[in-house]
């Protein structure tokens, strides 16, 4: 698979998913993980989130803005390792809100509260099973009774 083939395959999981759970790094240098809805998936990977500025993953991108942004559907996953930054740009979250933030921030779009994160991805590793658990445990079966390494599916690494 190319570089573009693999970069839309991310994109295509990612934009599938619509909830990411995002990871960053506590004061104690602890990984913390929480779900969030990804508002928009550029070309190359790049994301971005709307949150709230007194939330944790705000005071962890300050202090160390290395992120990790998973998503699953069905029987693909992705795992996206970047940098992110706390965006407060008030047209920015105009050009980006929708209804669906509202649920969040009822206040609209000048909520004092309200920004987004932006992830710089720099890189992309994703795994496909096509077929499903079917598949899946069908593939486990015969590397049992071969004696084989499983096989059941696609993966790859891409840099963003």
């Amino acid at each position: 698979m190319t570089d573009t083939e693999s970069i839309s395959k991310v994109t295509d999981i990612i934009n599938g998913s619509h909830i990411g759970m995002l990871t960053t790094i506590n004061e104690e240098g602890a990984l913390v993980s929480r779900p969030l809805a990804v508002q928009d998936v550029k070309d190359d990977g790049d994301m971005w989130f709307f949150t709230g500025l007194g939330t944790s993953q705000v005071a962890h991108v300050r202090a160390d803005p290395r992120v990790n942004v998973s998503f699953g559907k069905n029987t693909e996953w992705v795992s996206v390792a970047g940098t992110a930054e706390v965006v407060t740009d008030r047209e920015k979250i105009r050009e980006m809100w929708n209804q669906a933030v509202e649920a969040w921030f009822p206040d609209g779009p000048d909520t004092p509260e309200v920004c987004l994160l932006r992830v710089d991805s720099d890189s992309a590793e994703y795994w496909t099973s096509p077929g499903g658990t079917a598949a899946t445990v069908l593939q486990w079966v015969k590397s049992k009774v071969t004696n084989s390494q499983m096989s059941v599916g696609e993966s790859g690494t891409v840099d963003l």
